[in-house]
């Protein structure tokens, strides 16, 4: 669903790219193993190599970028070399989720055009499917700023006050945010920056 709900429609952009970010500089601290999330095993897999496969060999993805820490040591233990013909390292992680983005970005800048699109997906969300990237593409592919694939709230949803509920919401216009989240490089980078000033 789109993040705004804006109808705004920009010009026909020539060819424009598709191009995976994938934020994987966070420590996985709060989960108490002995690495990061994304690189806990999923059939004998770390978590990041299926977010980095989907996108790599989808036909619509021009490149993928997973954004590292600079000191991370576990992706070096694994095999990418796959994926070596789409696949960027870029060892400029931040501290947040967002620095890490915005680091990522900033990086790319040189080689991407103001509106190119960029899907940022987490590094730790290995179900991404073909159909999810090719409803963004095809959803989104003359939006003027972006969107991102969500679900539909299921739960009952309560509003809380001092431990005490004081309203059940109306849940038919809520939605779970999920990943990939695809915007328009220029907007997005432009979005991100004032985090350095935070």
């Amino acid at each position: 669903m789109p993040e705004l709900p804006s109808a705004s429609i920009i010009p026909a952009v020539p060819n424009p790219k598709y191009i995976a970010l994938i934020p994987a500089a966070g420590t996985g601290s709060r989960i108490g193993e002995d690495r990061p999330k994304q690189y806990l095993a999923l059939n004998q897999r770390p978590m990041l190599h299926y977010a980095i496969a989907r996108f790599c060999n989808h036909p619509g993805i021009a490149r993928t970028s997973v954004v590292l820490g600079l000191d991370d040591t576990w992706f070096s233990q694994f095999d990418w070399s796959p994926f070596s013909g789409k696949l960027d390292v870029l060892r400029c992680g931040g501290a947040t989720r967002a620095q890490s983005v915005l680091n990522g970005l900033s990086a790319l800048a040189p080689t991407v055009d103001e509106n190119d699109w960029i899907l940022v997906h987490d590094a730790a969300r290995p179900c991404l499917s073909d159909a999810m990237i090719d409803t963004l593409i095809g959803s989104l592919g003359i939006d003027a700023v972006g969107g991102l694939l969500a679900l539909p709230v299921s739960d009952t949803l309560k509003r809380g006050d001092n431990e005490r509920v004081i309203a059940t919401e109306p849940r038919d216009k809520f939605w779970l945010a999920q990943t990939p989240q695809m915007f328009r490089f220029g907007l997005l980078w432009r979005a991100l920056r004032p985090i350095w000033k935070a």
